[in-house]
């Protein structure tokens, strides 16, 4: 259904999204980088730069995606707002180094969605799907078991499992793989830096690591919602009576 959506949309330009794409680490990197504790103690706050380079980035990834992703990328300024909300001040899962959510923070999440969802429709990915589906499941199975063992990360174990669950419903789409991995990325390089850290025990009892790799799971679970609100979005907008 999904990739019917994009190869009709006459938009759809593959080569510039994915060229796109592929700065996502350089961006990831770089804008973290500057949010980062080391750069705000040697040199200035850099949190207003680092804003300034994520939305710049978000915007053009969204000026060049056809119209479902652009849905999608809006769809989750919102959505991962909400979760920012509920996870980072409400439950308290983790932490900015400063006390507010920083303004780069929604933009980011759709970025990493967005960026795992192109990567899941090049050629390659596509073109190897089935053993692709075979490798992910087992590399995934083994990294939440090796940092439950040797992490004592048993956060990620519980999540882990719940990830596995809803990729089962989902006909294991490599799609939550590519995402999963962008995720995995921007948490090593987000904690890395200190722009972000997680508890050291998830509502006071479960024991996590200083990036939980269950994360992936909150990415997972979010797509669920996010793909039925953009199907109403896309399904009420076709509906809609064409004026003359």
């Amino acid at each position: 259904m999904i990739s019917e959506i994009i190869f009709n949309d006459t938009n759809y330009q593959p080569k510039k999204q994915l060229l796109a794409a592929l700065f996502f680490g350089i961006v990831t990197i770089g804008a973290l980088g500057i949010d980062s504790v080391y750069f705000a103690k040697h040199f200035f706050d850099g949190r207003v730069l680092t804003n300034c380079i994520v939305i710049s980035y978000f915007g053009w990834l969204f000026f060049i995606s056809n119209g479902y992703v652009r849905k999608l990328m809006f769809s989750m300024l919102f959505l991962s707002y909400i979760g920012e909300l509920i996870f980072c001040n409400l439950l308290e899962m983790y932490a900015y180094r400063t006390q507010t959510i920083p303004l780069y923070v929604p933009f980011g999440h759709a970025i990493v969605y967005v960026s795992g969802y192109i990567f899941a429709q090049t050629a390659w990915v596509l073109q190897h799907e089935f053993p692709l589906k075979r490798y992910f499941g087992l590399g995934f199975a083994i990294l939440f078991l090796a940092v439950g063992i040797f992490l004592n990360d048993l956060f990620s174990v519980v999540l882990g499992v719940l990830f596995f669950a809803i990729l089962k419903k989902k006909r294991w789409q490599n799609l939550y793989y590519c995402i999963a991995l962008c995720v995995i990325f921007i948490e090593l390089v987000g904690t890395f830096f200190g722009c972000w850290t997680w508890v050291p025990k998830i509502f006071g009892i479960i024991p996590a690591a200083n990036p939980p790799m269950g994360a992936v799971f909150i990415y997972a679970g979010g797509d669920v919602l996010l793909a039925k609100i953009v199907s109403k979005w896309t399904i009420k907008k076709s509906k809609k009576p064409i004026l003359k």
